[in-house]
């Protein structure tokens, strides 16, 4: 009997998945189960050694607070593979790999299923900020990310009204963001230019379900690198417009593969998955690709 170990954030996405659900979901497909929750202390006291494999259940930000555990612990030596239960607003990490359905149906698929490889970005530069795992950036995103955390989480009915709260900000930030200078090297090529954008990507959306890089694949030891200039205001803004209207129209960008960057941006304001950070100062920042540290169960591919 394999064993599992459940880290759930309860107050992931609508909050309707309990614990005992959760459990007893799991042991009903034939795993030995034992569970804790994210919200509570000593969850970090986890020890993936001991289970055959994880189960994340919550949205993105949980995958993210449990995946950084893992890298600064240093525990990924032993690789322990993740599942997943996406339950927050955006699941974009699930999204990216495929892992989409009913809670029982995800469980289900375990039983049949490949383990995918996933890369970590390596980030130098930035006090207490070494790795991301979804995407790093600068201009108009953080910038909804800062005004994002200002508004009183009460006022959303449901995830998909903080989507369309998110993407109406935006919406107003493109059209009036002021570009700025980015000094950017990708293996080696000078791309220097100024910027409403620059996302480092290794999934294939970020934030309210912005479908940025559609063919980021997160195992393949590549970067999706998007720039958008002042050039790709109108056609940017017609993407999030779409989205809002309920269109998901194929964006615009062409992304450019990356596995070492270095970047010096003008302003102070940027992003590591889904913090925003304020620095004193600009500064230059380098960052690298550092290929598989983390696995994840992924349904089987259908040909």
């Amino acid at each position: 009997m394999k064993t599992a170990k459940v880290l759930h954030n309860p107050g992931a996405g609508d909050g309707d998945n309990s614990d005992k659900e959760i459990i007893a979901a799991i042991e009903a497909e034939g795993y030995k189960c034992s569970y804790l929750s994210t919200k509570k202390k000593g969850w970090e006291r986890i020890q993936p050694s001991d289970v055959d494999f994880l189960v994340v259940a919550g949205g993105d930000g949980t995958v993210r607070k449990i995946a950084h555990e893992l890298l600064e612990r240093k525990l990924i030596e032993k690789k322990t593979p993740i599942a997943l239960l996406p339950l927050g607003t955006a699941n974009n990490i699930a999204k990216t790999l495929g892992i989409s359905g009913s809670t029982d149906e995800i469980i289900k698929s375990w039983k049949e299923h490949e383990v995918k490889k996933f890369d970590v970005g390596r980030i130098d530069g930035i006090k207490k900020h070494k790795f991301f795992i979804e995407s790093y950036g600068y201009g108009v995103f953080p910038r909804l990310m800062k005004e994002m955390k200002k508004l009183d989480k009460s006022v959303f009915d449901s995830p998909e009204q903080k989507i369309k709260t998110a993407l109406q900000l935006l919406l107003d930030m493109i059209l009036k963001y002021k570009t700025k200078v980015c000094r950017l090297n990708i293996d080696g090529e000078d791309l220097t230019g100024k910027f409403i954008l620059v996302e480092i990507m290794n999934t294939s959306s970020i934030g309210p379900n912005l479908q940025l890089a559609p063919f980021a694949d997160p195992g393949d030891e590549f970067f999706e690198v998007i720039l958008i200039t002042e050039n790709q205001r109108d056609d940017f803004a017609a993407y999030v417009k779409g989205k809002l209207e309920g269109r998901e129209e194929s964006p615009f960008f062409t992304g450019r593969k990356a596995k070492k960057l270095q970047i010096y941006w003008e302003g102070t304001a940027l992003h590591a998955d889904d913090e925003h950070i304020m620095l004193d100062e600009p500064a230059d920042v380098k960052i690298e690709l550092q290929a598989g540290l983390l696995e994840f169960l992924v349904p089987v591919r259908k040909p």
